[in-house]
């Protein structure tokens, strides 16, 4: 693709605004443990009973989490968390026992990451801005 092919379409003028993934987690109780428990978001909606779909949330960052059985993750980075300091929360995670993929690092683009595993292992890449 050339860089011209790559330029927004001017034919619109809509603002896009923040996105909520969508993570596949095989229990919700486990995942509400996670995502609340560990990583301190709050449950803001539920649906079903039992619980099929919720959405947690904290500060600016929302995930849609949907009950998938026996669901798997895999190798591919399922979200891409921004936070304001990757350092603080690599040691948190670390200190809670969440399994981290890849270790916290300076990048060259500008970014100090690091990449972990939700119970289901799903990967959830972190980054901090550090330009």
């Amino acid at each position: 693709m050339s860089a011209e092919e790559s330029q927004p379409s001017t034919s619109h003028k809509v603002t896009f605004g923040r996105t909520a993934p969508t993570v596949r987690v095989s229990d919700m109780d486990r995942a509400f443990d996670f995502y609340c428990g560990v990583l301190g978001m709050e449950k803001r909606f539920e649906n079903c009973d039992p619980i099929g779909f919720a959405i947690v949330a904290r500060d600016k960052a929302e995930i849609h989490l949907t009950l998938a059985r026996g669901h798997k993750g895999t190798t591919a980075n399922v979200l891409h968390l921004i936070v304001e300091d990757a350092t603080v929360l690599h040691d948190h995670l670390e200190a809670s026992g969440v399994r981290i993929i890849k270790g916290l690092r300076d990048q060259e683009y500008g970014l100090r990451d690091f990449i972990f595993a939700d119970p289901d292992g799903n990967r959830i890449d972190v980054g901090q801005s550090i330009k």
